[in-house]
């Protein structure tokens, strides 16, 4: 099987997958260099996933320059002991769980406990005020945030994604999810034009924005910047993913609709989304309590559904609309 970015044949793969995992400067001498890099090697290859590949030679790499891989209970101990937190752990465990099955080694893993962080969903007036102290770049890039964008998706995007006659955005997805086409909003596909001129984009594959990490940096920097401004504690607890809860939480307030709000977040399965039904239900009262508009003509019914009324029925020539209150 050839993966992209690797020459034909396994002997070419090999060598390539080799030459990224050689010991650092500081790794201990004294291991069996060449033994351990074979031992990755075809832990990588039973994993043929290029994303995975990578994963794995990155975690195990790690764990070659400290412990001696062919010792389970010397890397368990070193995981342990790490100051890191238990969902990296995790990360660690399992990638060496994997090593070890391939490997002929006999292990069975610890699952750590992992705290579970509460969601909080910010206002958008917030929000907004941190995005008003960005630079122009991050003002399109949090703009685009506020779709439920990841910051690896973001980072993704290219020219040839953007349809900005149309005002369209596809999202090439992350964390194995599903690609969807997003509407954007009149603001942000103008500024989205007026990022593309100023920098002469012309190649349609041309990345637009910076890494993740770039990303998820300059929000921390822009987000001490407002609360200097604008004096509000409340500023600092925002994190760059509360943006993706404020998108699907108020889509889902909007739309009642859990397929819609799974559709725009990329999600592959709809327990992930049942999240946002809670966070709805916790933030909004639904209660049976309604507010009844009459329209008596067509462009009064457009204007009621576009602000949220659903049609009910007709009664004496005339259409009635609802909306819960």
């Amino acid at each position: 099987m050839r993966l992209p970015g690797f020459e034909p044949g396994l002997e070419a793969w090999k060598a390539s997958v080799l030459d990224q995992t050689r010991p650092q400067p500081h790794a201990y001498e004294s291991r069996v260099i060449i033994e351990t890099n074979e031992a990755i090697l075809k832990t990588c290859w039973e994993n043929r996933n290029l994303k995975e590949v990578n994963t794995f030679r990155r975690r195990l790499s790690r764990l070659k320059k400290t412990v001696d891989l062919m010792s389970p209970l010397e890397v368990e101990r070193y995981i342990l002991n790490l100051p890191n937190k238990n969902s990296y752990k995790n990360v660690l465990l399992q990638a060496y769980y994997k090593f070890a099955k391939v490997n002929g080694i006999e292990w069975k893993p610890k699952r750590l406990r992992v705290e579970q962080f509460s969601i909080t969903i910010p206002t958008e007036e917030r929000i907004n005020n941190i995005i008003s102290c960005c630079t122009k770049k991050y003002k399109v890039i949090y703009n685009i945030s506020k779709l439920g964008l990841r910051p690896d998706e973001i980072s993704k995007i290219a020219l040839r994604d953007l349809d900005l006659d149309r005002g369209e955005l596809t999202v090439r997805t992350s964390k194995m999810g599903n690609t969807r086409t997003l509407k954007l909003r009149p603001e942000l596909k103008d500024l989205l034009k007026e990022h593309v001129a100023k920098n002469k984009i012309r190649d349609v594959n041309a990345k637009l924005f910076p890494s993740p990490q770039r990303i998820k940096l300059n929000w921390r920097v822009f987000r001490k910047k407002a609360f200097e401004y604008f004096n509000d504690t409340e500023l600092l607890k925002i994190r760059l993913y509360d943006l993706r809860h404020w998108f699907a939480t108020n889509l889902y307030i909007k739309s009642r609709d859990i397929f819609a709000v799974k559709y725009a977040l990329g999600h592959r399965s709809i327990v992930n989304t049942m999240t946002y039904v809670n966070l709805a239900n916790a933030i909004v009262d639904y209660s049976d309590e309604y507010t009844c508009k009459i329209a008596n003509n067509i462009q009064e019914a457009s204007t009621l559904i576009e602000s949220g009324f659903e049609y009910v029925t007709d009664f004496e020539g005339k259409k009635l609309f609802k909306k819960r209150k």
